[in-house]
């Protein structure tokens, strides 16, 4: 270990300076989710409108069949009858869905997930070389 104190220290440092910065960087975005939860009440508001969108509709299609049929005596052929049925089952099932999730709750949780990760990556990393460089500079 002592053919290359230099390069050692360096990575020791490095090191334990990234494990820390994992730790700051995890805390500080905790904290930020804390903050729009209790404080800033409305930072999820756009994401709450978002996700009440309805599910896409098929421009392309409905000015397709605007352009073919007088809009007083509308007609569909069955093809675009069908379309019309498929596109309605599709919002139900994606209405259906959106019941079931709460996008925020979502959102946090995945926000939650990655600061943590970040946190538990950053922890023993810190320590360990951290703790490497107090035991040699002792000795």
């Amino acid at each position: 270990m002592e053919k290359y104190p230099l390069i050692r220290k360096i990575y020791l440092y490095l090191f334990s300076m990234v494990g820390l910065v994992l730790i700051i960087i995890g805390t500080a975005r905790f904290v930020d989710m804390g903050l729009k939860t209790y404080v800033f009440t409305k930072a999820y508001e756009q994401q709450r409108i978002e996700w009440a969108r309805p599910a896409y509709i098929d421009k392309e299609f409905i000015a397709e069949i605007k352009a073919q049929t007088d809009l007083k005596t509308r007609e569909l052929t069955e093809d675009q009858y069908q379309r019309v049925k498929y596109i309605i089952s599709e919002y139900e099932n994606w209405e259906l869905t959106q019941k079931e999730i709460d996008p925020i709750t979502s959102q946090k949780h995945r926000d939650a997930s990655g600061n943590l990760a970040m946190m538990l990556v950053g922890l023993p990393l810190y320590l360990y070389h951290w703790l490497v460089i107090r035991k040699e500079l002792k000795a």
